[in-house]
């Protein structure tokens, strides 16, 4: 007759427990699937799937009793970790949105917002476009895919009991202004051209006084404003590859202990 003690049955329940809460915290975290749009039953059947694939590959798990003080730090330990690695993605999907935000507020299209679905505020109608415009791409080029393949190295290289260095919580911090950098550099050929508009409206208004720009100017700014993010748009997807592997490799150096 097969018997188990109950160190045997809380190491088997640890080394499920703690992957679970890891791999849960990043889904509940990171951009398009820990959004508002997915329910979180759904979040967490996914997680328990990914978690009953990959556990029988992941190294040994630490032998400690999940309800024991030990174990609940581990745990917290583990939601931790999962959550600075959604929030990094959350990070790179923040670059569009604010790419968005900037171009709106030059071509007189910051009044024209909707509600977001993903984050439930009101973002500019470019955000949005180029928010939905990321998510595709992320989604066609498997960018989710490398984002569970990081998870799943994770547990060698930066394995349980570890902890996530400080200095990733304050590179986490930095990455702020990478953010509002890489969103200027995306946008900065439509924002030198409608300044370009703008000084022309003025230099207009200088030229003709009796000429009401204010009753020309707004719709001809948001004309040319829209056919200068259309020709913008031609060369988004070198923009996207290029911040989507620097987000990808700053998430698996997340994932590494030192």
């Amino acid at each position: 007759m097969l018997q188990l003690t109950d160190a045997q049955i809380a190491t088997w329940v640890a080394s499920f427990i703690l992957p679970l809460f890891r791999i849960a915290a990043v889904l509940m975290t990171m951009p398009i699937i820990g959004t508002k749009m997915v329910p979180g039953r759904i979040r967490l059947y996914l997680a328990l799937a990914i978690t009953v694939v990959v556990v029988p590959g992941l190294p040994p798990m630490p032998e400690v009793n999940p309800l024991s003080l030990s174990g609940l730090l581990l745990i917290a330990e583990q939601i931790l970790i999962g959550a600075v690695f959604g929030l990094s993605l959350q990070l790179f999907f923040q670059i569009f949105v604010v790419a968005g935000q900037v171009v709106a507020i030059q071509m007189g299209m910051a009044f024209a917002s909707m509600v977001d679905p993903v984050n439930g505020v009101n973002v500019a109608v470019v955000s949005q476009f180029l928010s939905m415009l990321v998510t595709l791409l992320f989604l066609s080029m498997n960018g989710h895919l490398v984002v569970f393949e990081v998870i799943t190295e994770s547990f060698t290289t930066l394995p349980v009991g570890t902890g996530l260095m400080v200095n990733h919580y304050w590179d986490l911090v930095g990455r702020l202004s990478w953010v509002l950098g890489a969103a200027l550099l995306l946008v900065l050929p439509a924002i030198t051209a409608l300044l370009v508009v703008n000084i022309a409206f003025g230099v207009m208004t200088r030229a003709a006084p009796q000429l009401n720009i204010f009753s020309i100017g707004f719709p001809l700014t948001l004309v040319l404003g829209l056919g200068i993010f259309w020709v913008v748009l031609a060369d988004i997807l070198s923009h996207y590859q290029a911040l989507a592997s620097e987000a990808l490799q700053w998430l698996r150096e997340l994932a590494r202990a030192s």
